[in-house]
């Protein structure tokens, strides 16, 4: 099949693309969770500096 055959047949097209689509989702619902990669969870790192405050104070004007 040459670029002519998709152009020139738009319903072609669609109907491979939907077939592509949907042999792929199945193909994910088939993978046992095993094979997923690990994602570990985003971590956040917040500091500040409050010159003559204690640790409490420090912590609640950042964390509020």
């Amino acid at each position: 099949m040459n670029i002519k055959t998709f152009i020139s047949r738009p319903i072609l097209s669609v109907m491979l693309s939907v077939v592509i689509v949907i042999i792929g989702f199945i193909g994910l619902l088939c993978l046992p969770l095993e094979q997923y990669p690990d994602i570990a969870p985003p971590t956040v790192k917040v500091s500040a500096t409050y010159v003559g405050a204690n640790a409490e104070t420090v912590m609640k004007s950042v964390v509020w």
